[in-house]
């Protein structure tokens, strides 16, 4: 099948992180999508040890990020691009947050055409 498709109000509600790229049987890169709850904690972490270069964009809601201690608002809208060595950990504001996450080994990506 030349395709694949999720929704991801369709999934389980607390899949394991990866669940989307699962579902998707993605092979080039990880991709997920993620629902925090109303002043919830995300999961803190790097990605050193597999190479990944992450970005993640805010679809709704609000909160912070902490990146390397420092706190940095997060809105509806924003895109964050993260180095593999970056310690980071999103805080969902009174309204929770959604975002979804990308990531790759860094340099696996050539760059092709204008866009």
């Amino acid at each position: 099948m030349g395709y694949s498709k999720v929704n991801v109000h369709e999934l389980e509600p607390g899949s394991p992180g990866g669940a989307v790229r699962r579902e998707l049987d993605l092979l080039a890169f990880g991709i997920n999508w993620f629902e925090l709850s109303p002043n919830a904690d995300g999961h803190h972490h790097d990605e050193r040890d597999s190479g990944q270069e992450e970005v993640n964009v805010i679809v709704r809601g609000s909160g912070v990020y902490v990146i390397d201690g420092e706190e940095v608002a997060i809105r509806e809208g924003d895109v964050f691009r993260f180095d593999p060595e970056t310690t980071r950990g999103p805080k969902a504001g009174p309204e929770g947050l959604t975002m979804v996450a990308v990531g790759a080994p860094r340099g696996s990506y050539e760059p092709r055409g204008p866009f």
